[in-house]
């Protein structure tokens, strides 16, 4: 039987999906099932990594009766995941050590406030090029660890496991409590605050500060090599692949070269830009992050900015306002109106991420009058996505040498025209979509083919990648810096909204 498949495992902050691809990079069957969020307190975000594990152990099956495939028709399996939430475990019987903590989540917001002081964040810039901030895995380790009588000593003597989403879904396909592999990749490794970013290896300073034991960390791996073989959902079926949802996206998008860029508008919204070889330290509060690392080859490099709230301002105005019943009904609620009506949605729920990382921002909504209808806030919602963006932008046409000519775009949001076109708009520069919307999925597959020889080369992935749609700029350039103005003062008046504890 020839293997005609590649499959995709896309773990993301709302969802677990699966997806096959065949050897032109076009989807051949889907399954997904979403998870429960859960909220305990103001600023926690948690998953049940349990739910997400039963999920995907559902799923698989969908997606195999869907392209009525076995797993003799598998080459290899690829993953892809939310980054930074993480995970601890009991290595000897599988159970989480309660809920994973998830990206979004603020409760080391103390921890983050006295290391910027000290030591400061030249302190980490210089050894994982991460500032510290509650977005990152280290922090959390470090306050479950204050938080939890005898967990430092378990972590020590090797009963505990900790690792992103990856990690506890590769542990479990493997064997789990029977010798399930305990690894990572480099791409999420990056994001710890725990590795450095030159070396790619755990840093043993990092490791010492935070006080996170070796024994507990998973092995740092390619991005795209041989991992193991599944022995639960798809038994004897090759894992290859293993990167970030958002270096996934990257990879799927085929920025191979320096100067290349995407954003993946989903949850959050991710801005990537390829800078090869380069470990280029931003200026202009942008993170360094590894973009991707192909078995023996050197690693590649990026420079991000990170957005925290943007498809899930979205989630909140359905949800939490119950303004809209569903998330497309925002565009046709936003186009009743011609203009925001001289409203602004700065959504800092979890702070404000790239370029200003500013853990006391909270989110504010600016210029009300009694002219504004449901409509212009639904324009407001919109329009917070592409001046986050500009921001991004901006920022990475400082720190890098060569301006974005273009902006490739992928994730659940470009279906809205009314965005893309105001992201067009507000970054002068066209917006493109590729054929396959999914490039995260896509990404973790092409990096699993690769290692696996089911694709030779990066110019064969070049080639199955097929523009969709393009929005070309149309907004006057004054109105454009009058609005973007606007904006940034905004933002101004979200800034500083949570204050320190007073000393007792």
């Amino acid at each position: 039987m020839v293997e005609r498949y590649v499959m995709s495992i896309d773990q993301g902050t709302n969802s677990t999906r699966c997806i096959l691809f065949d050897h032109h990079g076009r989807l051949a069957s889907v399954a997904q099932r979403e998870h429960q969020q859960h909220f305990p307190r103001p600023g926690w975000v948690e998953h049940d990594a349990v739910e997400i594990w039963r999920n995907l152990r559902r799923i698989v099956p969908e997606m195999l009766s869907g392209a009525g495939v076995g797993a003799e028709d598998i080459a290899t399996i690829g993953l892809a995941n939310q980054r930074e939430t993480t995970v601890l475990w009991d290595r000897s019987t599988g159970a989480p050590l309660g809920r994973a903590i998830v990206w979004q989540d603020t409760r080391t917001e103390p921890l983050v406030t006295a290391l910027r002081s000290d030591p400061g964040d030249e302190f980490f810039l210089e050894r994982c090029g991460l500032p510290p901030s509650t977005y990152f895995s280290a922090l959390r380790l470090r306050w479950l660890f204050d938080q939890v009588d005898g967990l430092r000593r378990r972590a020590e003597d090797g009963e505990v496991l900790c690792g992103t989403m990856e990690s506890w879904l590769i542990w479990n396909m493997t064997g789990g409590p029977d010798g399930g592999l305990h690894i990572t990749d480099a791409t999420n490794a990056s994001r710890t605050m725990l590795m450095n970013i030159r070396t790619l290896t755990w840093d043993d300073e990092l490791l010492e500060f935070f006080g996170v034991p070796r024994p507990m960390l998973p092995e740092i791996r390619s991005s795209a090599e041989h991992y193991g073989t599944a022995r639960s959902l798809l038994p004897g079926v090759r894992i290859t692949a293993a990167l970030g949802d958002q270096q996934a996206a990257l990879f799927g998008q085929t920025c191979f070269s320096p100067g290349e860029a995407k954003c993946t508008y989903g949850t959050g919204s991710f801005l990537l830009l390829n800078t090869g070889g380069d470990l280029v330290r931003s200026r202009h509060g942008l993170l360094t992050t590894v973009a991707y690392k192909i078995g023996k080859q050197p690693p590649v490099y990026a420079l991000e900015g990170s957005i925290a709230v943007t498809g899930s301002l979205v989630q909140w105005f359905r949800d939490r306002l119950g303004l809209i019943g569903s998330a497309p009904e925002i565009e046709t609620l936003a186009r009743t109106v011609e203009d925001n009506g001289g409203c602004y949605i700065v959504p800092a729920f979890s702070g404000l991420f790239a370029p200003h990382w500013r853990s006391d921002a909270r989110g504010v909504m600016v210029g009300l009058t009694s002219y504004i209808t449901k409509g212009h806030l639904a324009r407001a919602v919109l329009e917070a996505t592409g001046w986050q963006t500009r921001e991004v932008v901006d920022a990475m046409n400082a720190d890098s040498s060569v301006a974005l000519k273009q902006l490739k775009v992928d994730g659940g949001m470009t279906a809205d025209n009314l965005l893309m076109q105001f992201v067009a708009d507000v970054l002068d520069v066209p917006v493109v979509r590729p054929m396959v919307a999914e490039t995260v999925s896509l990404g973790a597959a092409y990096a699993a083919g690769l290692a696996a020889g089911y694709w030779p080369d990066l110019e064969v992935l070049r080639r199955n990648w097929h523009r969709a749609a393009q929005w070309l700029p149309d907004m006057d350039p004054g109105r454009r810096e009058a609005e973007y103005d606007n904006w940034k003062r905004a933002v101004e008046r979200s800034l500083g909204w949570v204050k320190p504890p007073r000393p007792p």
